[in-house]
């Protein structure tokens, strides 16, 4: 019981320091936007707190199979530290600010080529936005890009080469999957491989919508400015982290539909045997 407040605790507080990361580090856009960015942190300690002291799951999924939260928690923290720091360049900028900003200019003469996400990007800006705002948007498109790829590609190498879930114990489908309801009807391991394939083909597709959505939006609704720091920040990194956490339900899913698979083929094999 002890054991699990405390690590409820530390997770809750370490999600509440990354929503205030950017704030405390960028100028603020409004009068109110202090309060507002303490009572977010607040509200995702108490969200985050409640989930994981709870013995019953409730809405996130796979809190009980690490490192699949942990990456992803890992590869948010990452996008929005890094486009702070590079964010900081234009205000205050330092020497690890500009080694950032630096590195992010890199990254973005890499990834950045006709049709790929982060071009994307840049052409949903205006067209009279200045150059050190296109650069900026670019670099910071890249680097959370990037990042979303490496978080990726570590939770490939955690079920490919390690084997999850299966390294962490017996894999229960309720406490990890509280959303799936596993007697809706039909087969579950057809259930779980199409809403596997169909969380990829969204998060492959969602990188190169998103902005396609956001230069319509001006149509219906006032546009998003990312010329405000913080409002790039959080936008760039809703925009690489859904996806990538998308991708990575979808290759869980599949995952314990092909465990699932096994455990049949298993125990058929048994029974047979048994009979002869």
């Amino acid at each position: 019981m002890i054991a699990r407040t405390t690590g409820a605790a530390i997770r809750g507080l370490l999600v509440a320091l990354m929503v205030l990361t950017p704030a405390l580090y960028l100028p603020v856009s409004s009068t109110n936007g202090t309060e507002i960015v303490v009572f977010l942190a607040i509200l995702a300690f108490f969200l985050t707190f409640a989930e994981y002291n709870s013995a019953f799951p409730s809405f996130i999924e796979f809190r009980d199979a690490p490192p699949a939260n942990r990456l992803r928690f890992v590869g948010l923290v990452s996008m929005v530290t890094f486009l702070t720091l590079i964010c900081k360049d234009a205000y205050a900028p330092t020497e690890l600010t500009s080694a950032f900003y630096a590195i992010g200019l890199g990254v973005a003469n890499v990834v950045d080529f006709p049709y790929s996400p982060v071009r994307l990007i840049v052409l949903m800006l205006p067209a009279d936005a200045s150059p050190p705002l296109v650069d900026l948007v670019r670099s910071s498109a890249s680097v959370a890009y990037v990042a979303a790829l490496v978080t990726i590609g570590s939770f490939a190498y955690a079920v490919k080469v390690r084997g999850w879930p299966t390294g962490n114990g017996a894999f229960n489908v309720w406490t990890n999957l509280p959303l799936f309801d596993p007697t809706k009807g039909g087969d579950v391991v057809t259930r779980l491989q199409r809403d596997g394939r169909l969380n990829i083909s969204i998060g492959v597709l969602l990188p190169f919508l998103i902005p396609a959505l956001i230069k319509m939006l001006p149509d219906y609704a006032t546009p998003i400015s990312l010329s405000n720091p913080q409002t790039l920040i959080w936008t760039l990194s809703a925009w690489a982290f859904l996806p990538a956490s998308m991708i990575m339900r979808g290759m869980a899913t599949l995952r314990i539909a092909n465990l699932i698979v096994e455990k049949r083929r298993a125990y058929s094999t048994a029974e047979s045997t048994q009979t002869a």
